[in-house]
């Protein structure tokens, strides 16, 4: 796995697998790239600073076990 974080667009890129990118689908700020097996191989974040501020917040004040919407 690899991590990018490109500042000036403020997206995180999650590189999963080497494989290659036949289609993605977005929901929420999430983008999934699929291979043509329909495996995850990237992961973009987008607005990554918000998100992980608000996945920082729910980390401190979680219990263990606990679901939380992000």
């Amino acid at each position: 796995m690899k991590v990018q974080y490109n500042r000036e667009d403020d997206v995180l890129l999650i590189h999963l697998s080497e494989g290659k990118i036949d289609h993605a689908e977005e929901v929420d700020g999430l983008i999934v790239h699929f291979s043509p097996e329909d495996r995850p191989v990237l992961l973009e974040v987008l607005d990554a600073s918000d998100f992980l501020a608000r996945l920082a917040k729910i980390t401190a004040t979680a219990t263990s076990g606990q679901t939380v919407s992000v």
